[in-house]
């Protein structure tokens, strides 16, 4: 089928499409780094600005993704809602599907917008979807389950106006079990920049990838791999754990600072998530109905649901619809990451040591032993 992206980003779920069969006609992005990545990596395909400034969509589109931004919609971001500047832009997309009437409507977006203001976003993106006169289903996937380590969750949203979305979501169900911590025989992912009310902990994977903060300082997790060595991944290795071949955001370089492009991999859609969904687009299974269950008038919201077009009903399944389990962290990554610093790792020391987080055992002291190796006076643990 033919696609319009929209706030394509870096192109993950048009690239996941692609490789599902489907073919990109009309591609719109904002940001000047993503353009550059798109054009590089995405010649053919007519590549437009602002979506507010799109009249209209090719009228052979029959699908239209859009990973709108989740800056308003996400726990480390303003938590606004739809009233947002940014993930307010969404209501773009309802606007050219008045017209266009695509086949399908696909949306990616942060699961916390399930929870935020009683997940007053996605109650309003599926009032507007009904209103369309489209069925919809959600939910929330886990990268990790499509064979990368790295703990990622994300709500997926499939609407149709001719087809069961539930046949696309939910026809797949796995349970792949979760790593257990093991220090010192596979490596653990966390975010050094936290510590004092969360951790991001991922054994053998990393957490949430993030589109850094919100002045555009890059935020990579660290890693404290089997050997002892607390390291920084490398944005190479980052893009891998996107899906990416090594190098694809290397383009943004020629029109801005390097560190931006670890934004755009932060914010892009898993590329293997998006081929699942793009094969089953192709192909919908079958919903079993016994899964169903009453959805909420008011609260936040499941991680799955759907509308039959007469009624919204909970479903009752998990976040994997397949089971390919990723190769250990330490033997995926391919480039050295640079070591943590010696600042860096006192002040999460530091805030550590005020925290109220129950630590897995031998962590706390590997990072002291870390701080140690780099150069670090135990004196600045206690800094903040």
């Amino acid at each position: 089928m033919k696609v319009a992206g929209l706030f394509a980003g870096i192109g993950g779920l048009e690239v996941g499409f692609a490789q599902a069969g489907h073919e990109a006609v009309l591609l719109s992005e904002v940001l000047t780094p993503a353009r550059a990545v798109l054009s590089e990596r995405m010649p053919d395909v007519d590549l437009r600005g602002d979506v507010c400034e799109l009249k209209a969509l090719p009228g052979d589109v029959e699908i239209v993704t859009a990973g709108f931004p989740c800056q308003d919609l996400s726990q480390a971001g303003q938590v606004r809602g739809l009233d947002g500047l940014r993930s307010g832009l969404v209501g773009e997309v309802f606007r050219l599907a008045a017209d266009a009437k695509p086949r399908w409507i696909v949306l990616e977006n942060v699961p916390f917008m399930l929870q935020l203001s009683g997940g007053d976003a996605m109650r309003r993106i599926v009032d507007s979807l009904e209103e369309l006169g489209y069925r919809w289903a959600w939910r929330v996937v886990d990268t990790f389950a499509f064979g990368l380590p790295q703990r990622r969750e994300r709500v997926i949203l499939v609407a149709s106006r001719t087809e069961d979305p539930s046949a696309v979501l939910f026809a797949d169900e796995a349970r792949l079990q979760r790593p257990e911590t093991a220090l010192g025989r596979v490596a653990h992912g966390f975010y050094w920049t936290e510590g004092r009310a969360g951790l991001g902990w991922a054994p053998d994977g990393v957490p949430t990838l993030k589109n850094g903060s919100s002045v555009g300082i890059p935020s990579p997790p660290a890693i404290l791999m089997p050997d002892g060595r607390v390291v920084k991944p490398d944005l190479r290795d980052a893009e891998r754990l996107q899906g990416f071949e090594a190098d694809w955001t290397l383009a943004a370089e020629n029109v801005g600072r390097a560190s931006a492009r670890w934004a755009l991999v932060g914010s892009a859609v898993s590329v293997p998530v998006a081929e699942w969904l793009g094969r089953r687009l192709v192909e919908p299974g079958a919903y079993d109905q016994g899964l169903d269950g009453d959805f909420p008038l008011t609260g936040r919201l499941p991680k799955a649901a759907r509308f039959d077009g007469r009624v919204r009903r909970t479903v009752r399944i998990g976040t994997d619809p397949v089971a390919v389990r990723p190769a250990h962290l330490h033997e995926f990554l391919r480039y050295e990451g640079p070591p943590l610093s010696a600042r860096a790792t006192a002040g999460f020391l530091g805030r550590t040591a005020v925290a109220k987080l129950r630590f897995a055992p031998g962590f706390i002291a590997a990072i002291e032993a870390h701080l140690a190796s780099v150069g670090g006076a135990p004196a600045l643990k206690a800094a903040a």
